[in-house]
């Protein structure tokens, strides 16, 4: 079994904004799957999708973003998954809005959110999928991050929103995290 979490901020205030790209990555492979992310599972919201016969536990922790390690780190220890079977989606502002790219692991880059799951889960060799947001110019951090796109910014953020669900289908199919990388990131 394969664990997708996609971080975000539970609540409408926080609906469509920057740092909730992994609800929304999250919400579009549930919709490609025909399933609905309902279910209460201790501090987080679960479906089960079958992606070509593989079963999947898609995740939205609400917790709110800081604290998205423990609803993980609780569902990991229900199904037993590893953390090679792991993959979180995060948001990143280091990146221009319209990329992605899939990581085998690494640090947390001061994303509390991926800091929070890297303390819980007990290491940072895990799967993660990050989609540019873009820098802040005019703006303090946790505004922008709290901030809407703009009517063309989310003209191409849905394009990349379905380049990624592309990208974790093919990883879930193959297997082949190289592959994905290599054929996704750039």
């Amino acid at each position: 079994m394969k664990m997708i979490v996609g971080l975000g901020n539970i609540g409408q205030e926080y609906a469509g904004t920057r740092h909730n790209v992994g609800f929304m990555v999250i919400d579009e492979l549930a919709a490609q799957n025909n399933v609905t992310i309902n279910h209460v599972q201790g501090d987080a919201l679960t479906a089960t999708a079958h992606i070509d016969g593989e079963r999947v536990l898609l995740v939205k922790p609400t917790t709110y973003m800081n604290e998205s390690g423990r609803a993980v780190r609780q569902l990991m220890d229900y199904y037993k998954v590893s953390r090679d079977e792991l993959m979180i989606i995060q948001d990143d502002m280091d990146m221009e809005l319209g990329r992605l790219r899939f990581r085998a692991k690494g640090s947390a880059g001061g994303h509390n959110g991926i800091k929070s799951v890297i303390a819980h889960v007990g290491g940072q060799d895990f799967k993660r999928l990050k989609l540019g947001i873009g820098h802040p110019t005019k703006m303090t951090v946790v505004n922008w991050v709290l901030s809407q796109f703009s009517a063309p910014e989310r003209i191409t953020f849905d394009e990349t929103v379905t380049k990624a669900v592309k990208g974790l289908q093919e990883w879930v199919l193959t297997d082949d995290f190289n592959q994905v990388m290599n054929r996704y990131n750039g």
